[in-house]
């Protein structure tokens, strides 16, 4: 999977705010598909990153630059880990090549990434 906020692009202001919000809507599909399927309860990892995903979705931003990219970044190491945890108990068939692009980057650089 691309790592498309945990290489060394540091979004603006603006960008973790549009980012947050995105990440935070993805994290939510997939908390429903768990739960939806009842993969929460049938196996445990998959249950530990449901709490993950709603503990993280919970955190609001606190205006402070740095730590909304550290919150920005938690929040896509679990939507990674939560994709990749789906795709191997095969809720999933495959994770998708890229869940959240950066803004400015064009398709090859996300390839890349």
């Amino acid at each position: 999977m691309s790592h498309f906020v945990l290489d060394d692009y540091v979004p603006s202001e603006e960008e973790v705010e549009v980012l947050v919000t995105r990440l935070s809507g993805h994290l939510l599909r997939l908390v429903q598909l768990a739960v939806t399927s009842k993969v929460d309860q049938q196996n445990q990892k998959a249950s530990d990153l449901v709490k993950r995903a709603r503990a993280t979705r919970s955190v609001a931003l606190t205006g402070d630059h740095s730590q909304d990219v550290g919150h920005l970044r938690r929040m896509a190491w679990t939507l990674e880990a939560f994709l990749e945890r789906l795709v191997e108990i095969q809720c999933l068939k495959e994770a998708p090549r890229s869940v959240c692009a950066l803004p400015g980057r064009t398709e090859e650089e996300r390839a890349l990434a």
